[in-house]
């Protein structure tokens, strides 16, 4: 929220992006038992959560910032989703060539030899964008078998960066799932690999799904993508976003919540 306020002062909207224009909603009564939830949203900003007798899912999550960095006011030095784009590049780098050559699916961030549709026009190469509630997307790259243990340590630890947002206890809930299912888990990238290149890279398995992406500018004005704009996404598989699948499990029927209240 504090960025989007830099950003309205950088391009002289402010009464489009400012610190307060997001909402919350409610869905359904506060209850221990009985399901309901929540979210929050706004420009580069979208969580939501659901609730079930004591057990909690908080996805999909969005966070986006254009810039990712303030540098000058009140707030310089604040930056943000650095932590997720080092680790990342840090992983890849890890990798053997033979395991390169599997996870790396395209050397540029808009390469030539993708397909068409590939690139989204508003997602870039995000599959799990918007209005892509429990699509299916195919898993690519290289799958988590073929790690040895400290690269699946390194991956594992990459995941939880991008599951900050939750309290310690779900947190560690949905860290031990993931750490089940690491040999069908699979990571794949795109773009480069040094200092200054932008790129993308997914890790994905049958229990989570995160994708970070470096964008061209929206408000900015940099034509192509750029270190400095960035989305990130998580969410569910099997269609357990919003709790869906959950909701379903524990009461036998698809729930659809009241609300907004």
């Amino acid at each position: 929220m504090t960025v989007n306020g830099f950003l309205g002062q950088l391009v002289d909207l402010p009464r489009v992006l400012n610190e307060h224009s997001y909402n919350i909603n409610i869905f359904g009564t506060p209850s221990p038992t009985e399901p309901w939830g929540w979210n929050l949203w706004g420009h580069h900003l979208a969580v939501n959560c659901l609730l079930i007798g004591g057990r909690q899912v908080l996805t999909p999550v969005f966070f986006g910032a254009e810039p990712n960095l303030i540098d000058s006011g009140e707030h310089a030095g604040l930056s943000l989703l650095d932590e997720q784009e080092r680790a990342g590049l840090d992983f890849v780098r890890s990798l053997t060539a033979a395991q390169a050559e599997k996870a790396v699916l395209y050397h540029h961030k808009r390469d030539p030899g993708m397909p068409p549709g590939r690139l989204h026009p508003g997602d870039e190469l995000h599959l799990g964008g918007a209005l892509q509630d429990n699509r299916i997307i195919p898993f690519e790259g290289l799958p988590g078998a073929e790690l040895d243990a400290a690269q699946q340590k390194a991956l594992t630890r990459l995941v939880d960066l991008f599951l900050d947002y939750q309290p310690t206890g779900p947190r560690q809930a949905r860290m031990a799932d993931v750490r089940l299912h690491l040999d069908d888990t699979h990571f794949c990238w795109i773009g480069g690999r040094g200092d200054e290149d932008p790129f993308y890279f997914r890790v994905q398995s049958p229990v989570i799904l995160v994708e970070f992406d470096h964008h061209a500018g929206i408000f900015l004005a940099n034509p192509e993508p750029e270190k400095f704009h960035t989305h990130i996404l998580v969410r569910t598989p099997n269609g357990n976003d919003y709790g869906a699948e959950l909701v379903r499990q524990l009461t036998g029927s698809p729930h659809r919540l009241d609300g907004p209240a």
